[in-house]
């Protein structure tokens, strides 16, 4: 089986700026994002997170780093550049990996970051990224 570096973009949703809400959608989409490119943190090169300006309680790097095995991937933590009117209270990632070149990617979607690529909610015949939507209030 070949393997390369490959890429993984995703992004969720935070309901408001407090530890516990920022903890809880990070959490849900590495759950995600873990589960559906079954992905294994040791294969996890580097992650970068970016988050908007109206999250700063806490590091989306500090909640990864607290998860079995990612306390070793090199990590950075970024400002989204605000521009005005685009999605609010917003945590986004891309992950570089290890995976088979012949394994599909999942990129990970979830609660309101699914409008950020609507084009990903829609089939993907000729690609081999398969985007994951989900919305959740």
């Amino acid at each position: 089986m070949e393997w390369q570096i490959r890429a993984i973009r995703g992004a969720t949703t935070v309901a408001e700026n407090r530890v516990e809400a920022i903890r809880e959608a990070v959490t849900e989409l590495l759950d995600e994002l873990e589960e559906r490119n079954q992905l294994e943190p040791t294969a996890i090169l580097s992650v970068t997170f970016s988050v908007t300006r109206d999250l700063d309680v806490i590091f989306p790097a500090a909640i990864a780093r607290s998860r079995p095995l990612w306390d070793s991937v090199a990590m950075l933590d970024v400002q989204q550049m605000h521009v005005e009117g685009s999605l609010q209270r917003c945590v986004r990632f891309l992950i570089h990996a290890y995976l088979p070149t012949s394994a599909p990617i999942h990129h990970i979607y979830l609660r309101q970051a699914a409008k950020l690529r609507p084009d990903w909610g829609l089939p993907q015949t000729l690609q081999t990224s398969q985007p994951v939507i989900k919305t959740k209030a």
